[in-house]
């Protein structure tokens, strides 16, 4: 028996799933994976088929769910339906904090408050078909459209296999994905499976705010967390040409990077935004009348067709210019200093630019491959700090070993990291298109603007063909947390590698407090239009 079929029933499904306050890294992350298992768990098919339904851990405690549905037809052809459970925190609900997870009760509240809102979500409440809550768009309705397929499968409405995963933390690090991978290649290998595409939830972004185009999406856009150690000099505030301050060091980075042109990309009509920094402060734990020794600074780099070898000489290139005006600045200070201490001189200043990489290189030839590892298993064992603040430590450690190179800028990267992904060449997956467009067209009066990558972020860059060539091996040897602690596996990637897509609902303002979705496109022609592009890859 079906029970997430009609827009009623799949709202009120939607509203159980918001109930729980899946913010990432909360303990209701875990539970809302435990209870979808208890929902799944209750049908029929699973009760005949245990082991078909399955909870799997994180290192972390955290879960992750698979439930797969064999098709009657004994075939390998296997659909991955993915989504994520986890959400934002919502500290920008400010007083409606206590109803962010209660959609009903939320929106009525707002329909009270109506005159508060901008224009435009009151222009949408005045159709009264949007739901307003924490995870109602992103992305709780494209997981409860997915169950609903499930539902369908295990009706044998479909000729192939359905495998639903669905993780947590895709919001932070997409720890819950990384997971999922040999977890893929499991079930591949036990159930003799071949995965012919693997289809995403994920609701459509606006380009703009005005933006009223439906969009479906045959990839997804990749970004890099590249971070700026600045080592700089020690100095009294007294001496101030005696040292080589990283705040300003870290000033003139930030006028380089920060919305730089170079990084823009366009493929199409769709534009990567410039970088813009996620992080930049100094070091110093505590108030001295010393300079501080170091700063750091990180960025957030999106991409789509570009290679990682041509990025990274872009962000390199950004720190050798921001080193020269560094030297350029202090001594044009100094020598206006000069003028007015008519016996001071300083030497010329010469600010150091290195990968990574180097540094770790040159730390070993010094100190030994042996006391490194020693070093750094040292710092992994008594870890307390997240993946970034921890990559910036490993870096530190290394920084100080060498500390006669300083003042120094060493470029490295952190998680999290998105390889762009793209089937929007794939004529297996342009057929797919195709036939929802027409079909949507025809039936709903609406028109599906077919776009390349999805430029909110998703975990299919972890399953999709690259969008470009090449190995991640300069990227992953520049990254200070691989294998310790952390690892991109690059491997179980190359091995998983299938064509994506992602057909999701309609919904409006991700991560802000007006976050909402409109439930007739969701819940009553999504769900068609999902059904119809599983048939169709089924055909393949």
């Amino acid at each position: 028996m079906k029970t997430w079929q009609t827009k009623e029933e799949l709202t009120n499904l939607l509203c159980s799933l918001v109930n729980y306050q899946s913010v990432t890294g909360s303990s209701a992350e875990i539970a809302l994976a435990e209870y979808m298992y208890h929902l799944l768990e209750q049908n029929q098919y699973f009760q005949t088929n245990p082991s078909y339904l399955k909870l799997h851990g994180l290192d972390d405690g955290r879960r992750l769910l698979t439930a797969f549905v064999k098709s009657k037809n004994e075939t390998d052809k296997t659909i991955i339906l993915l989504s994520h459970f986890d959400v934002v925190d919502v500290e920008d609900f400010g007083s409606l904090q206590n109803l962010a997870f209660h959609p009903k009760a939320l929106t009525k509240e707002l329909y009270k408050q109506k005159e508060r809102l901008s224009k435009a979500v009151q222009q949408d409440m005045e159709t009264g078909d949007w739901l307003f809550g924490r995870g109602t768009m992103d992305m709780k309705a494209g997981l409860t459209v997915h169950l609903s397929m499930l539902e369908k499968a295990i009706d044998g409405e479909f000729d192939g296999n359905i495998l639903l995963l669905t993780v947590p933390d895709e919001e932070v690090n997409s720890k819950g994905m990384l997971t999922a991978l040999p977890i893929l290649h499991e079930w591949k290998e036990k159930q003799k499976l071949t995965y012919l595409a693997c289809l995403n939830g994920e609701p459509m972004f606006s380009k703009y705010p005005s933006d009223e185009a439906y969009y479906v999406y045959t990839g997804s856009i990749g970004k890099i967390l590249p971070g700026f150690y600045c080592y700089g000099k020690e100095s009294h505030v007294g001496e101030p040409f005696s040292g080589v301050n990283p705040n300003l060091m870290i000033s003139f980075l930030s006028q380089q990077l920060e919305l730089d042109e170079a990084f823009i990309e366009r493929i199409g009509d769709e534009v990567t935004p410039p970088p813009v920094s996620l992080m930049q402060r100094d070091l110093k734990e505590n108030y001295s009348v010393k300079t501080p020794q170091s700063a750091i600074a990180m960025y957030n780099v999106l991409y789509m067709k570009q290679s990682l070898h041509d990025i990274n000489l872009k962000l390199l290139q950004g720190a050798m210019d921001a080193a020269q005006n560094i030297e350029h600045y202090i001594q044009e200070k100094a020598d206006h200093f000069s003028e007015i201490a008519t016996d001071f001189t300083m030497p010329p200043i010469k600010v150091n630019v290195m990968m990574y990489e180097e540094l770790y290189q040159e730390a070993v030839k010094r100190y030994g491959q042996a006391e490194i590892n020693r070093r750094q298993n040292l710092l992994v064992s008594q870890r307390t700090e997240g993946d970034r603040d921890f990559s910036t430590l490993l870096v530190q450690d290394l920084a100080s070993m060498c500390k006669d190179l300083a003042p120094m800028i060493i470029l490295f990267y952190c998680p999290p990291f998105y390889p762009a992904v793209s089937s929007g060449t794939d004529p297996y997956i342009q057929q797919v298109m195709k036939e929802i467009t027409t079909y949507t067209k025809e039936k709903y009066q609406i028109n599906l603007t077919v776009s390349e990558f999805f430029t909110g972020l998703s975990d299919l860059s972890f399953v999709g063909p690259p969008s470009t060539l090449g190995s991640l091996k300069n990227y992953t040897s520049n990254m200070p947390l691989q294998n310790n602690g952390f690892e991109i596996p690059e491997d179980v990637m190359e091995q998983l590698t299938m064509p994506v897509l992602n057909i999701g609902p309609l919904g409006k303002d991700p991560h802000q407090w007006t976050e909402r979705l409109e439930i007739t496109y969701s819940f009553e022609y999504l769900p068609k239009i999902v059904e119809r592009a599983i048939h169709r890859l089924f055909c393949n």
